[in-house]
């Protein structure tokens, strides 16, 4: 099947096409993001209702431009999936509304997709794809979660934040020193420069068993360490790396956790913070030291974008899922509530 992909739940128009007669990466045809960042910086973050006006004003074309990219016609696609949830409603309506009409006019089946059950998959879009069992770590916006995958819409939630994600601790904590929208990336490139150790924060939650997340208090233990400080670049760069290695350490922690209470040693890593440069070699190391395998999407993967949503879509509506004609989305909808992916008997 060739599967049109449309992500909008966000500040991100991603569109992509996946061809799931080609193995892994191979099947990925064509796909391009539009990202919202410059029309958001004004206002600190992101604003539902210009966001939902942008994805109008730039759905269609990106559409256009993929399928030439591909070098299809809309008269070569087997069907349509979307993100339906969770996210800003206005802009799913967006890519939901854009999708069924499609579908409708073409006579085709469409699907809709779970925005974090795409980035579950992501990594699996890849050349030698892990099979489950394993472990997800999903850090991506307001997510931090850790899921076991017993098979391909099976999943068992382990463990979640319980106040700021990790995501929004980077983005939060970068605001409070000062730093532009988005604040994670400008936090994780200040922190390359910044002195190992001279800051040491908290490692939340780890000294207790369990595997839920807790970041708002660390937020805040950077937020009077940078108050008390000189504020000189150098120290602004010192306390960056030290909250980065906090929510790495703390991550990897979790990780180790998770892998032992599920009795596997595979990990995958998806999510905007996946494409954390420290993160991704701790994680490497872990896995090493164990025997096991990490697996990761690669970086133009890691935020949204509408390869996972065209892949994840794929998979369901060869199991012969789809949806009515009804345009119809979840802003909030619990992972655990999805049907599994068994493919039809033959």
């Amino acid at each position: 099947m060739k599967v049109l992909g449309i992500e909008t739940s966000c500040d991100e128009t991603g569109v992509a096409v996946y061809d799931t007669g080609r193995a892994g990466a191979d099947g990925l045809l064509a796909h391009a993001v539009y990202s919202q960042i410059a029309l958001h910086a004004e206002y600190g973050g992101v604003v539902p209702e210009l966001a939902s006006r942008d994805h109008v004003r730039k759905l269609l074309p990106l559409i256009r431009q993929t399928l030439a990219e591909a070098g299809l016609d809309t008269r070569d696609l087997d069907g349509v999936a979307y993100t339906a949830g969770p996210g800003l409603v206005g802009a799913l309506l967006v890519g939901a509304g854009v999708a069924r009409a499609l579908a409708w006019a073409l006579e085709l089946p469409a699907v809709a997709v779970h925005h974090m059950e795409g980035h579950l998959l992501a990594p699996l879009i890849e050349h030698d794809p892990p099979e489950p069992p394993f472990v997800a770590l999903l850090v991506s916006g307001g997510h931090t979660q850790l899921v076991a995958v017993d098979a391909i819409g099976r999943y068992r939630l382990l463990g979640e934040t319980l106040d700021d994600a990790a995501g929004e601790a980077f983005d939060k904590t970068a605001k409070l020193m000062g730093l532009p929208y988005p604040g994670g990336p400008q936090l994780a490139a200040l922190a390359e420069n910044g002195t190992p150790g001279r800051f040491r924060f908290a490692r939340p939650m780890t000294d207790r068993p369990g595997l839920d997340f807790s970041f708002s208090g660390l937020k805040t233990q950077v937020l009077l360490a940078w108050r008390d400080s000189d504020q000189l670049p150098q120290t602004k760069a010192d306390i960056a790396r030290g909250f980065e290695d906090a929510v790495v350490d703390t991550l990897a922690i979790k990780c180790g956790r998770a892998l032992d209470k599920a009795g596997c040693e595979t990990l995958i890593v998806a999510g905007g913070v996946g494409a954390n440069k420290r993160l991704r070699a701790r994680l490497q190391e872990m896995a090493a030291r164990r025997g096991g395998r990490v697996c990761f999407p690669r970086l133009d993967l890691c935020t949204d974008n509408g390869a996972m949503i065209a892949f994840a879509g794929a998979l369901r509506l060869e199991a012969g899922q789809h949806e009515s004609a009804e345009v119809k989305v979840t802003p909030r909808w619990d992972m655990a509530m999805l049907a599994p992916v068994v493919p039809e008997s033959r």
